[in-house]
């Protein structure tokens, strides 16, 4: 049981104010208000509490989209801003929104954690009379992230209709939660002769949640890139891999001015990333 996903939890505000309704509070004074002032759901020690509600037929939560679809990418410090985009139909047409990124079992289990959206009301865009989307941001702070978070994210939807109905979903879509990766490039010597051997050094690391520290990511698959100064296209001349501390090192012969740069085509817990050219002078 991770113990500091209690107080996590708690760092945006699904209590979704905008609809006035107050937080229900744990014995330890810690508070999570999911329902938009149903009945209150069942505590334990702060966690949060699993709801499937649905008070109105009419009223769909269509879709939900996370980070414009794409993997939410975390380093070391900086806390991650996302947005969440809620749309969801009802015959009164919809009033509000919220949304709870989380991992776990199930949301009342001692293994659930997650990021509640931030305090500011969800800006609500009418599609048509009854459809709206609803669109809300989530802090992701990687104080609260362990390297073990890498992992699929479920997303947690509620939205209240017009006529006051409230639909809620706890784990309605998925999103992804990736270490932010780095890499650089250093082509040596500069000049160089033709025919001449040029070495190319860098380092592949990625964020290291559980120390707040980048480290080297060991034995992936780098792409050494060049591309000759009168060209706008890079060419893979050939493929290395990492050493143990994320290492890069490898032998080219010289050929023609140009740039050269190593590119991480990226994993399932980390995105893809490739250094800016380093350039070459070939006398």
């Amino acid at each position: 049981m991770r113990i500091r996903a209690t107080v996590a939890v708690v760092s945006g505000a699904l209590a979704l104010s905008a609809f006035g309704v107050p937080a229900a509070t744990a014995d330890d004074g810690r508070t999570w208000t999911p329902d938009f002032g149903l009945s209150a759901p069942e505590q334990s020690n702060g966690r949060m509490a699993a709801r499937s509600v649905t008070a109105d037929d009419d009223l769909k939560i269509t879709k939900a989209v996370v980070n414009g679809g794409k993997a939410i990418v975390v380093g070391t410090t900086a806390p991650k801003k996302v947005t969440v985009a809620i749309t969801a139909t009802d015959d009164s047409g919809i009033a509000d929104a919220g949304t709870l990124l989380w991992i776990g079992s199930d949301l009342g289990s001692d293994d659930s954690f997650g990021f509640e959206q931030n305090e500011d009301a969800a800006k609500c865009k009418a599609v048509n009379a009854t459809t709206s989307t609803c669109t809300l941001t989530v802090t992701v702070d990687p104080a609260w992230l362990l390297n073990s978070d890498t992992t699929t994210w479920k997303v947690a939807a509620a939205v209240l209709s017009n006529d006051g109905q409230v639909v809620q979903q706890d784990a309605f879509a998925k999103t992804k939660l990736q270490r932010l990766s780095k890499i650089t490039v250093n082509a040596a010597p500069e000049p160089v002769k033709k025919g001449k051997t040029i070495t190319v050094t860098g380092k592949l690391s990625r964020a290291n949640w559980d120390t707040a520290t980048y480290k080297g990511y060991a034995t992936q698959a780098v792409k050494l890139q060049f591309r000759k100064k009168s060209s706008t296209a890079y060419t893979t001349v050939k493929t290395i891999k990492s050493s143990s501390t994320g290492a890069l090192k490898t032998t080219v012969k010289a050929s023609a001015d140009g740039y050269w740069r190593y590119s991480f085509a990226g994993t399932s817990t980390t995105p893809t990333v490739t250094a800016a050219g380093d350039f070459v002078d070939v006398k």
